[in-house]
This record gives structure tokens, sequence and C-alpha cells, in this order.
């Protein structure tokens, strides 16, 4: 069978790429050293009906295809499988409605994360999910590995704002799931289901996400500590201390050099360890749950700590955590980990990961959502030194073991992907494996979604 001559017969042809160099660039995401294969074909729908047309013809011919929004996944769950069809959400990028009374927006799988935000902002609204990744990231991609972001710690992650979704089926069926109303426990949950299922459960084609009135302004606490474990020990305190601040964020020196290195911002000089607080409660309170993280930060032995009166200064703070992952991406390949402990179990993390690092000989760099234990640390190798390789792929696992024996779990936000099965595996009972793998058989009794990814 000639794959792309169907392919061109049920999908108009300028859908369908078969060039070599230009599939070659849709093969990975940016999970450094996940594998993949070669694709027969990337095809960029521009409907729904395209999607299920393509969804139809892989069934038939028993064809894996592969979901792929802007590759921006740090798991290898967008990875090219052997003879797959990428199918590339690029070109459904459409903001379909903004409903002001329900307060709900319907979106094509292909919108940028921050251009939806942009449009919710010029109706006074907000999408509250911000990854890291917000600026190129889909809104597609968000919902398939149940996205975190900076302000989670406060606000939840994707699946707290995913109302509805359009779905193909791996038969190719159309269906859709949830419900735009403010309750609905009509049957099981099989909308929640599909967020976070990284594409091996059904082709999301339309979303339905919840929306917030827009935030009044935030106030940010910044603090300088000598030593990583202090700054854990300052975000064990916020969490004692009741308050929930809207965002809580660390950054170690090696990422403050990063970006010093690429955007010359001047901030490794000052600090070790930078943590960045937020609080959006509105009026007095929320200058008291300021000056309550200011407390902690001081108390935990910050060397500097106050809250900032400048905003500008204050948006430069978080841009810096923003640009760390690719600043280190410029000093060699990145292995990115994405572990979640208890908060109050933070400061040990932190110590492990530096003991880790220390028992490996391998460069590990810390940003971290360390408001709701969500840490990254990101393991750095030169270019071509296959021992370094070696040792940060020991480190790596040596985390995920630290996470799982801390009560955590091996992957907070970015999916499990080909990177963390092994994880997973040692995660959860083989009881629940094998539910896993009867969902998936139920809803892709012919495997062709994804393949490969989240089960082994």
């Amino acid at each position: 069978m000639d794959l792309v001559a169907e392919l061109r017969r049920v999908v108009p042809h300028d859908r369908v790429l078969d060039d070599p160099d230009v599939i070659e660039g849709y093969l990975q995401d940016h999970a450094e050293w996940a594998p993949y294969a070669q694709a027969v074909a990337v095809v960029r729908p521009r409907d729904t009906a395209e999607v299920q047309a393509v969804v139809r013809l892989a069934a038939e011919h028993r064809v894996p295809i592969v979901p792929r929004g802007a590759g921006t996944g740090l798991s290898g769950g967008a990875n090219a499988v052997e003879g797959c069809i990428m199918l590339s959400f690029e070109a459904m990028d459409q903001v379909l409605e903004i409903n002001h009374a329900e307060r709900f927006a319907v979106v094509q799988p292909g919108v940028v994360n921050d251009d939806l935000r942009g449009v919710c902002a010029v109706e006074n609204l907000w999408y509250p999910p911000d990854p890291a990744s917000a600026p190129w990231s889909t809104i597609g991609g968000n919902i398939a590995t149940n996205a975190g972001g900076l302000c989670c710690v406060k606000y939840g992650v994707t699946r707290d704002y995913v109302l509805a979704l359009e779905v193909v089926t791996g038969r190719g069926d159309v269906v859709r799931l949830g419900r735009r109303t403010a309750k609905g426990v009509a049957g099981y949950d099989l909308c929640g289901l599909m967020v976070g299922s990284e594409g091996t459960l059904g082709v999301i084609t339309e979303a339905t996400v919840r929306l917030r009135p827009k935030r009044d302004a935030e106030r940010t606490v910044a603090g300088y500590f000598d030593s990583i474990v202090a700054a854990g020990e300052a975000v064990s305190a916020v969490s004692a201390s009741g308050v929930i601040p809207s965002a809580l964020e660390l950054v170690d020196k090696h990422c403050l050099e990063a970006v010093d290195a690429w955007k010359n911002m001047g901030l490794s000089t000052e600090a070790n360890v930078v943590l960045l607080g937020r609080c959006d409660t509105p009026g007095r309170a929320g200058d008291e749950e300021a000056r309550t993280v200011l407390r902690c930060f001081e108390q935990a032995g910050a060397s500097w700590a106050a809250v900032s009166s400048d905003e500008q200064e204050a948006e430069a703070l978080f841009d810096a955590r923003r640009l760390a992952y690719p600043a280190l991406e410029r000093l060699g390949p990145v292995l990115t980990e994405d572990v979640c402990v208890p908060k109050a179990l933070v400061p040990e993390m932190l110590a492990r990961i530096e003991k880790t690092a220390a028992q490996h000989d391998t460069l590990i760099a810390n940003i971290a959502h360390a408001g709701d234990g969500n840490l990254h640390p990101l393991l750095i190798t030169p270019i071509g030194d296959e021992d370094a390789k070696r040792r940060a792929q020991a480190a790596f696992e040596d985390i995920i073991a630290d996470a799982i024996e801390l009560g955590g779990t091996v992957t907070g936000e970015h999916g499990v992907g080909l990177l963390k099965r092994g994880g997973l595996q040692r995660e959860v009972s083989p009881e629940v494996l094998d539910m896993h793998r009867a969902v998936k058989q139920a809803l892709d009794p012919l495997g062709i979604l994804n393949p490969g990814k989240i089960l082994a």
C-alpha cells in the first residue's frame, strides 16, 4: 500500500508532507535521549473531519498515529514510532468562542497557550494554567500531559480547567466528552480520563476550558539564599504558614549563571539560590500574605529578602525563571527531571538531589515549582561525552527512586512518555498497571494511538 497516496486521497493534498527533510523536524519533542523512529508522513489537518479521515485510514491499515502539538514536551510523548503518521495540529489554531456568561473558551488543539491567555486578557478573563513553555506550547499538548505551571500552586493544573473535549477515538469515531455546565456527574468522567493520557486514548480536536475573572495585580517577594536546602526550608515554612501563594518558584545558581551568560541580567553575582513568591489576594489581606512569605524567607536564613516595589524588576526575576531551561540548553544536552514530593519534604528531596549530583559527578541545575513540591532537576552533560551521559542517566534514575521513597511521584506535569515508563512501573502496583492496560485496550483496541508511550 502507498500510504502517502492513500492519505492524499482522504484529505487535501497539501495537508500531507512526505519530504524526508521536512518530516525530520517533526520526529521528536525536547526530551533529551528519548528514542524516536521514522514516520511515513506528517499530516496537518484543518478540522475534525480531516482528523477523523486520517484516523479511520490508520485504523483500517493498522498504522500507528502520533499526535503532536508544538513538540515542546520533555518526556518523549510526541516522538515518532516506526512507520507512523505524525498528526500535527499546528494548523488547527483557532479560538472558536469566548463565553463571558459561563466563563469558558472553546479552542482548537493547536492554539498556543499564551495566545489564548492574550485573547482572554482583552476580555478581562484569565486562563490560569501557565507552563514555562506557555509562549510556545499548545492547549492540546497541555491537555495531553495535564500541564501545570507557575501558578498551579494556588489555581491547579490543566485538568482543573477542562470542561469538555471533542475526541476522535481509535476506531475513528468522533465523540464529545464532558459538559459546559458548572456541575455534571452523569456517568464516568471520560473527559478527565483523556487529560494526561498523552494521545494514547484518543485524539483531541476541540477543547472547552474554564476561565476565571482577570486577577488583581500580584505582589512579588524575592529571597536570596546561600544553599538550596535553606531555600527548601523557606518553601516548607510558607506551606506551614497557611498562605497559598499564587506562585513560589526556585532557581539555583547554575540556572542564574546560564541566564546571565545569555541575557546579562546580573543575578548570579548576588545569590546561590533565588526564591520567588507571589501573592494575588486583593487588598490588605494580600499585603499581609506577602509580609508572611517575607518572614518565612527571613526565618529560613535568606541572605536578602524583600517585597518588591518595582513591577518591572519583579517581572525580570520571573523572566529569569522562564528563561532558565533554554539558557541551560545552550551549554549542552539537558536531561530534564519532573518529580513531585510532599511540600514538607522539599528540603530533603533537594538535599538528595545535591548528593546524587556529587555521587555521579553530574552537573545538576535546579528550577522548581517549589510551592507544590514539583522539582525540575536539570542534568547537563557536555556534547559528545558518552561517559557523562551514562552518569547522568544513572543520576536520573536515582532521583526517581528518591522521589518514590519520599512518597512522591515520578512526574508532576511533563508526563510519562518514554522516559518515565520504568518509573511508572515502580510507582504503582501491578494491579493498577493492569487497570491502565484495560483502559487502553477498551479505548484503543487496535493499538494505533501513540503506541509505546506511558505503558511499556
